[in-house]
């Protein structure tokens, strides 16, 4: 019975360890507000994490800008003015689909870039490669030549 109370003890003592993670709870008022809060929360991304977007980091600044982002739609901002204090605060690289102007413009064209020059050097290859099968013919000298060197070789080939 002894073992039964140090291991209560023991459990106590780590139980001030442990740490419990408390939900964000924000009311609104329609569920057409709730939709459009996790929407923004889930387009922006976490300035910490780098890959992760603020619904699901757990990260302090996530907290803060989810705080920000709530805290505007309730005074009214409109989804363009609280994606754009939070990029005035934090930068560009918030944004998972940043705007298109002439300083990301060959973010956006790059893919198509790219396909276009992957399918026009697969076309070359195929092209070259269809060009190599088509064997020139032959010269009359070159055929008497060869000839030659055939009826020479049948020759060595014959004798024991």
């Amino acid at each position: 019975m002894r073992w039964l109370a140090g291991v209560f003890a023991l459990c106590m003592a780590l139980s001030g360890l442990v740490r419990a993670e408390v939900a964000e709870v924000y009311d609104f008022d329609t569920r057409a507000e709730e939709q459009r809060y996790q929407q923004l929360i889930s387009e922006l991304r976490c300035p910490k994490c780098q890959n992760q977007n603020i619904a699901d980091s757990n990260a302090p600044i996530s907290k803060d800008m989810r705080d920000e982002v709530y805290r505007m739609m309730q005074g009214g901002s409109s989804n363009d003015e609280i994606v754009g204090a939070l990029v005035d605060r934090f930068g560009e690289f918030v944004q998972y689909k940043p705007p298109v102007d002439n300083r990301t413009i060959l973010l956006w064209a790059f893919p198509a870039i790219a396909t276009i020059g992957g399918f026009l050097i697969v076309v070359g290859v195929v092209w070259r490669a269809r060009g190599r099968d088509e064997e020139p013919p032959l010269s009359s000298e070159d055929r008497a030549r060869a000839e030659q060197i055939l009826a020479s070789n049948g020759d060595k080939t014959e004798r024991p």
